[in-house]
């Protein structure tokens, strides 16, 4: 039934957060509009979208959803753009195995996003 994740949803309350999520995830991630309406858009994330709202204010908590992973290739230079962007972050780029069958293994990293969301980047190793 599931063919997999659309898309994730955010929302902009003001001029400036719309701003700033564009210049994050357009200018400094590289991510491309694949759609555009009225009151938001979508970015491709190569196996997803991100859609942001525009049309009324939002709402800024931490629920259930702890954070967005996406896939790179360069984890350590994609958190030098995200750091000479100004943004914080929280986990510096390591390595990691999970206990799993077949074993795991990753680079990852974590930051805050323009919205306070907070975003992973990783790459599975061999």
């Amino acid at each position: 039934m599931i063919k997999g994740i659309h898309h994730i949803s955010m929302k902009c309350k003001t001029e400036e957060e719309l701003r700033k999520v564009k210049e994050f995830y357009i200018e400094i991630l590289g991510l491309k509009v694949c759609r555009e309406w009225t009151d938001g858009f979508m970015l491709d994330t190569g196996n997803g979208m991100i859609e942001i709202f525009t049309n009324a204010d939002g709402e800024h908590r931490l629920g259930a959803i702890r954070h967005i992973a996406l896939l790179t290739d360069d984890v350590d230079g994609t958190i030098d753009k995200v750091k000479a962007a100004g943004y914080e972050v929280f986990v510096e780029p390591n390595d990691k195995v999970f206990d799993s069958v077949p074993p795991f293994k990753i680079r990852m990293a974590f930051c805050f996003g323009p919205l306070g969301e907070q975003v992973e980047f990783y790459s599975e190793l061999v």
